[in-house]
């Protein structure tokens, strides 16, 4: 999650301050079992359909200084926890990550 936080605020630097905005959701989900989808949305220049294709392979980046791991990495955690994690863009209005994890059913006594 930190990633996908950092990586909004990244996308928007070159905003002014006041048009930069990240909207963090939660929401339970029908999946199985029960799921929790959380999503991350920034204001950004967003990605292109292109650059989609590329973003979770390793070493792909569209940052000057970036390393291209930071997306990789989380996909390869949260499919290790089960999970999901994508990406939409309207390119000039910003991305949207999106995050599925099982839910953990609390015990009853």
């Amino acid at each position: 999650m930190l990633n996908l936080m950092m990586n909004a605020c990244d996308a928007m630097a070159a905003l002014p301050p006041e048009q930069r905005r990240i909207t963090v959701r939660t929401r339970a989900v029908e999946v199985d079992d029960g799921a929790v989808q959380v999503s991350f949305s920034d204001c950004g220049p967003g990605f292109t359909p292109e650059q989609y294709t590329r973003l979770f392979e390793p070493f792909f980046t569209t940052k000057p200084r970036g390393l291209g791991l930071g997306l990789s990495i989380s996909r390869a955690i949260i499919r290790a926890h089960h999970g999901r994690l994508w990406g939409s863009s309207t390119p000039g209005a910003g991305a949207s990550f999106y995050l599925v994890l099982p839910a953990l059913r609390a015990r009853t006594r």
